[in-house]
């Protein structure tokens, strides 16, 4: 178990680094299926969930100089992880840390809707920044910051931002423990 923390925390350091020493924008394009499933995501309803809450998903989206890294957390307990430049690790929601988190994630960020405001476009952040969309019945809001504001607890968001870690920490373990 200490492993596998020590290889999460490597991992978040590295792209953490990463982002450190990227000073431009990002200079890719995301491959098909990363656009198919983000639209597929932000256009997810409550009726189609199931839901009637409020909020009903949340999209948290960090740009790296490589790619931009898309966490989805729906209210039914669905959970993914998905990279512009391929890849991702899809349905963890299908395991209790994973739903549980994103449940928890969903009805958070209920309480932050004040913070938010109504997105009229989903652009993907730059390098060093990012945006979250909290999809209601009212529509889709967003908010975007970077990095490290958030991760250095200099912005209002940043209790969002740690909730939606502790997700990306609970989808990392249980794809671990699948393999």
């Amino acid at each position: 178990m200490a492993r596998q923390f020590a290889r999460i925390a490597f991992s978040v350091f590295v792209l953490a680094s990463t982002v450190a020493i990227a000073k431009e924008p990002m200079n890719y394009v995301p491959v098909a299926i990363y656009s198919d499933l983000r639209e597929q995501a932000l256009a997810v309803t409550a009726k189609s969930l199931g839901v009637t809450d409020g909020v009903h998903g949340v999209l948290m989206e960090t740009g790296y100089p490589e790619a931009v890294v898309t966490l989805v957390a729906l209210a039914d307990g669905s959970a993914s992880l998905y990279y512009s430049n391929g890849g991702g690790i899809i349905g963890a929601g299908g395991y209790k840390g994973p739903a549980v988190a994103a449940r928890s994630l969903v009805a958070f960020a209920a309480h932050n809707l004040k913070k938010l405001s109504p997105a009229t476009a989903t652009p993907l952040p730059a390098s060093g920044r990012t945006r979250f969309y909290v999809l209601t019945a009212r529509g889709t809001f967003t908010a975007e910051a970077s990095e490290d504001d958030l991760g250095e607890n200099r912005h209002s968001l940043s209790p969002l931002f740690y909730a939606a870690q502790g997700l990306i920490t609970e989808i990392l373990k249980a794809d671990e423990a699948r393999k």
